[in-house]
């Protein structure tokens, strides 16, 4: 087999076409969810009690502030992602019917392959 048709049965694989898709969707709405954050929550939070901003906070060359910004905006993005998808997602996927567990033969215990080969050996 030479190495283009070994690279292009990588690159087809499902696994890997289903990751590409993945990702591409997923930075596609990592998009929409930070619109959500910044474009609604945030001016929301921002009539409640002022914009959020601590930019300015510094402990000597330290941006403080910056960082304060990015985990203040982590932490409202978490929630977003946690009620506006998880939970939903979980309360439909628990709202669906489990199927049965297939019903069949128990699997052989070492006893019973141990008897066959007894069996065998007759």
């Amino acid at each position: 087999m030479s190495i283009i048709q070994e690279f292009k049965a990588f690159a087809l694989k499902g696994n890997v076409l289903d990751l590409a898709v993945g990702v591409i969707i997923g930075g596609a709405f990592g998009t929409i969810v930070e619109s959500v954050v910044k474009d609604v929550i945030m001016p929301i939070i921002g009539l409640a009690g002022g914009q959020p901003d601590f930019s300015a906070i510094k402990v000597g060359p330290v941006m403080l502030g910056k960082f304060l910004n990015a985990i203040m905006a982590f932490a409202i993005l978490a929630a977003v992602v946690f009620f506006v998808i998880v939970k939903p997602a979980s309360k439909l996927k628990a709202a669906q019917p489990v199927p049965p567990a297939p019903v069949g033969p128990p699997p052989a215990t070492l006893d019973d392959v141990v008897a066959a080969i007894r069996e065998l050996k007759k």
